[in-house]
């Protein structure tokens, strides 16, 4: 399958990637939880990250949104080389992360919850005072669902009113609003039911579909490959494989993650 080199963009089409990874290694004491991993994400695209656990997806991700830095290797955003020293670093600079406990406060509404720490305050001097503008932020609120194709029940119910794939729903339209340039979504779909990790996959190209690319991490490969533009395989540490979902097979995925078939970038 067609495989871009380091510099040549995805495949050929001449693409830079948002997001870099050269060399990185991590250790916590005497466990080597990443090791000269080299990992990339271009626009419009989904990359799934597949590994078992202790394959280093969750280290990895920890390290590409602020939680902790690397031992050694670089990280490029934008183009540019960069250290984050927090989450809200991060943030800062368009990276938001879905996590799979949904990360959502049940008391609050559908508005409340999307912004979350963002809140927008009126003009003057009621603003000053703290009074809350939630005509706008409800206005903004309804148009990120309706631009997503969301639908929750009522708007101004508590979240903990709504289906599991609502609240999902809510949380990952957060995420699409505040975050210019990368998704993380770590398993997006864990508990949830069939019909509602439909709604979640939908998601999902949805915001790929408006110009957010998006790591997608998950156990569950039926949905990677549906979902998926690109599969990035982690075992022990390393990247053992890079696959083209539209040409190689679960079992081929399966492989990779076991290490029954060669390290390696898949060509």
């Amino acid at each position: 399958m067609a495989e871009g080199r380091p510099g040549e963009g995805l495949a050929g089409t001449g693409k830079e990637p948002v997001l870099r990874i050269r060399g990185v290694s991590k250790s916590f004491g005497a466990v080597q939880a990443l090791k000269n991993v080299d990992f990339e994400v271009y626009p419009d695209e989904v990359v799934a990250l597949c590994g078992d656990n202790g394959a280093g997806k969750s280290t990895l991700i920890n390290i590409i949104t602020g939680v902790f830095p690397p031992d050694s290797g670089e990280v490029f955003f934008q183009g540019e080389r960069v250290e984050f020293s927090s989450p809200q670093d991060a943030r800062e600079r368009g990276i938001e992360t879905v996590y799979q406990d949904l990360a959502a406060a049940p008391h609050l509404d559908a508005v409340a919850n999307m912004f979350l720490g963002r809140e927008k305050y009126r003009r003057g001097i009621l603003g000053r005072l703290g009074f809350l503008d939630h005509k706008t932020m409800r206005r903004e609120a309804e148009e990120q669902l309706k631009r997503l194709k969301i639908r929750v029940q009522d708007i101004r119910k508590p979240v903990s009113t709504f289906s599991g794939g609502m609240r999902k729903g809510v949380v990952v339209a957060r995420a699409a609003m505040w975050a210019s340039r990368l998704i993380v979504m770590d398993e997006p779909t864990a508990a949830l039911g069939v019909n509602q990790v439909r709604v979640v996959l939908d998601i999902i190209r949805k915001v790929r579909d408006s110009g957010i690319p998006v790591i997608f991490i998950s156990h569950s490969l039926p949905e990677v490959f549906e979902v998926a533009d690109r599969i990035v395989v982690l075992r022990l540490g390393q990247v053992a494989a890079e696959l083209d979902p539209g040409s190689c097979s679960m079992d081929d995925v399966v492989a990779a993650m076991t290490g029954s078939t060669g390290g390696g970038r898949a060509a």
